[in-house]
């Protein structure tokens, strides 16, 4: 890979990220404001400004959560697509390199120190 097509994908990874980590706040944040309908964490109630009804609330919140998952889905798997071109090994990568070759230790028939 050339230098400059491996800034421009590192530049693409840091734009990736960033608009997937908003996408991961506005997706915790539209679910923490849905209404609790029985073991959510639904902060949010009937009175979240100026939607038309309870009704609506809930169509708008479900259909944004919906839309929300699924951006986060096809991120997540640019970022996995992304992350992999800028990991590939290199030519002089140490784990493709052979092994160095093992040398036995020398066998000495007599001890460096006279035994007494």
């Amino acid at each position: 890979m050339q230098p400059a097509a491996a800034d421009w994908i590192v530049n693409v990874l840091q734009i990736l990220l960033v608009v997937h980590l908003m996408i991961s706040i506005a997706l915790v944040a539209v679910v923490l404001l849905q209404r609790n309908e029985g073991g959510g964490l639904g902060i949010g109630g009937p009175s979240l400004g100026n939607l038309s009804s309870v009704r609506g609330t809930g169509n708008f919140l479900t259909r944004l959560t919906a839309i929300l998952a699924a951006l986060f889905m096809l991120g997540t798997l640019a970022l996995a697509i992304v992350a992999r071109e800028t990991t590939r090994p290199a030519e002089d990568s140490l784990i493709l390199q052979a092994p160095a070759p093992v040398e036995a230790p020398a066998q000495d028939s007599a001890p460096a120190v006279p035994l007494n």
